[in-house]
């Protein structure tokens, strides 16, 4: 069951971001600046090809990826690891798998209503992200 995604999206939530950054390895002084951003996602589907942009004052971040098929993602302007990853669907979420140097770390988008959900987990520490759809 796919479910379409494409918009830009403001941040409107954003819990345990520091706990999550900590568990990267990320330094004390880029997760303090981090923490204050209000980064706006940009997403472009076209049935199971997805462009992911993450954008922000202090970087951008941009993946894309065919659903269900593995990539290596370098993960430059975020914790800067190389990792494989795996995108799949679960009842219209993207379940994403990465594998690489640290454990348990991946991330779940999905959609209830108007609202654009992001969880992302390392380790043992799990951030969840609110997004609303941008109103231009």
């Amino acid at each position: 069951m796919a479910v379409n995604y494409t918009g830009t999206w403001d941040m409107d939530s954003n819990v345990n971001f520091q706990g999550y950054m900590m568990a990267l390895g990320i330094d004390f002084a880029t997760r303090k600046i981090a923490g204050t951003l209000k980064p706006q996602k940009v997403i472009e589907q076209n049935g199971d090809v997805f462009t992911i942009k993450t954008l922000s004052s202090l970087r951008n971040y941009s993946s894309s990826f065919v659903v269900g098929e593995e990539f290596e993602e370098d993960t430059k302007g975020l914790d800067n690891r190389k990792c494989k990853s795996l995108v799949s669907w679960d009842n219209g979420k993207l379940v994403c798998v990465q594998k690489g140097e640290k454990k348990n770390r991946g991330w779940t988008h999905w959609i209830e209503g108007d609202d654009l959900h992001l969880e992302i987990y390392c380790e043992d520490q799990v951030c969840h992200q609110v997004y609303k759809k941008h109103i231009a």
